[in-house]
């Protein structure tokens, strides 16, 4: 099968955004699903976000943080810290220093992990080239035990980095959750729905905005996990 890999970079350079089925993900990373999927039971215990401020209770996260150097492309840990924006990229919940439950020991520990990480830095790195990404890297639930959830309660955004890699790890029991992808100019350029486990959509985040709408029971209370990862050459967003 050819390699996925430079046609993901030339559609990231040309288009803004790709979006990579599964089997095209997972080859241009060259990262393994059975070792991907070992990883999905830990979306089953993530703590409750308690800084929403619609006053929802459909969301639970972790979040942790990384750096990648180049040109080994090397990959470490940073000690953890609050996750930050700007309220010019994110309206609701921007001007909060967010303090999260890290990632799991297991999960960080995991070479899959690693190395998922780092192939999508370097994919990075080949559209615009960087000595350094600062890495965040969030785990999320979006449930419906309540009725309706919401992956993106700050609407269409922004979210101030370089580039975005939104993943879905795992979809069950639900309806809605299309993925709209629009340029910063306002016309939209993409929308679907993920359901394939380990596809994913990447993003230059200076040329397009994202939103997904909300997710609704499909007859018992589901719900959707994503991996959201940032990249941001000019160190970590922290307040001023």
């Amino acid at each position: 099968m050819p390699d996925p890999a430079p046609e993901a970079v030339e559609r990231l350079s040309h288009r803004g955004y790709v979006f990579l089925p599964a089997t095209d993900a997972v080859a241009a990373l060259d990262v393994g699903v059975e070792q991907l999927n070992a990883l999905r039971d830990t979306w089953s215990r993530l703590p409750r976000d308690t800084y929403l401020r619609d006053g929802g209770r459909y969301r639970s996260r972790r979040h942790s943080c990384f750096v990648q150097d180049f040109p080994a492309a090397a990959l470490s840990a940073v000690a953890h810290r609050s996750h930050w924006q700007p309220t010019s990229y994110n309206a609701l919940h921007g001007g909060l220093e967010r303090w999260f439950e890290p990632i799991e020991a297991q999960v960080m520990s995991a070479p899959v992990w690693t190395r998922l990480l780092a192939s999508i830095g370097t994919l990075f790195a080949r559209v615009k080239g960087a000595e350094r990404w600062f890495i965040e890297a969030h785990q999320f639930r979006i449930d419906t035990a309540d009725g309706i959830g919401r992956p993106t309660p700050e609407g269409a955004h922004r979210d101030g980095v370089d580039f975005v890699a939104l993943i879905l790890v795992e979809r069950y029991g639900i309806r809605g959750g299309e993925t709209r992808v629009f340029d910063t100019e306002g016309p939209s350029v993409g929308r679907f729905t993920m359901t394939e486990s380990w596809s994913m959509l990447l993003m230059d985040d200076a040329r397009v905005v994202h939103e997904t709408t909300p997710i609704l029971p499909g007859g018992v209370a589901g719900f959707r996990d994503t991996l959201v990862l940032t990249y941001r050459a000019r160190g970590f967003q922290a307040p001023d």
